[in-house]
């Protein structure tokens, strides 16, 4: 007689597959909604974000029974959201985005409804638009007034300017690094959690064998 407990370890085709499509299909929503974090309606892309955050523990811990999983990739999930939208951002803008000269106006520090410091650039393009870049766009309290800058426009006229000091159209490797290491991170918590999930009754015969059965309070 086959030995049922090596009999669940041992994955179907069909819990892998399932195990798959969750493993992709979290890590994928969590940055689709990062990079709609980057368009003006970027409120639709944080609460997708934050739907996939809640999702892979929803999923992992919840249905599959796996705790640890559950937590590791609630964090790595949340932590994709916020590295994707800006890496992704800065480097499709600037690989396609035309490129035009600009002339920092002025520059100003203000604190959010949170207390936090922001930091505004008011730049001028050869076109004579004025505009204000925000953190987002990379005006980080680098640039200085009177500072000549090159922004990179979306093509398509969606996206805000991204700026830059010079001419360099070099990406952000340490980003794009960090956006695949937490993807896979995220894909490989998931697909363990979904191929060596627990039923209910997996887990309350854990319990019993760990802590024993329960006793009556004393009167």
């Amino acid at each position: 007689m086959a030995d049922p407990i090596q009999e669940a370890a041992v994955p179907s085709p069909t819990k892998t597959l399932n195990s798959l499509l969750w493993a992709l299909a979290i890590p994928l929503v969590a940055v689709t909604g990062a990079v709609l974090a980057q368009f003006p309606w970027s409120w639709i892309g944080i609460v997708v974000v934050v739907l996939a955050g809640f999702s892979a523990p929803a999923v992992a811990g919840g249905v599959w029974n796996r705790a640890g999983a559950a937590t590791f990739a609630a964090v790595t999930t949340f932590a994709l959201g916020l590295f994707a939208g800006p890496s992704l951002f800065e480097t499709y803008v600037k690989q396609v985005g035309e490129r035009t000269d600009a002339l920092v106006a002025d520059t100003a520090t203000y604190k959010n409804a949170r207390n936090s410091e922001r930091t505004v650039c008011r730049v001028v393009d050869t076109s004579g638009k004025v505009q204000d870049l925000t953190e987002q766009q990379n005006c980080q309290g680098q640039f200085k007034r009177g500072q000549h800058i090159v922004l990179y426009k979306d093509p398509l006229g969606v996206l805000e300017p991204w700026a830059e000091a010079t001419d360099d159209r070099a990406v952000d490797v340490v980003g794009l690094y960090a956006t695949a290491g937490l993807f896979t991170a995220t894909t490989a918590s998931l697909f363990y959690a979904g191929t060596r999930r627990r039923s209910d009754r997996e887990t309350d015969g854990k319990k019993l064998r760990t802590y024993g059965p329960p006793r009556r309070s004393e009167p």
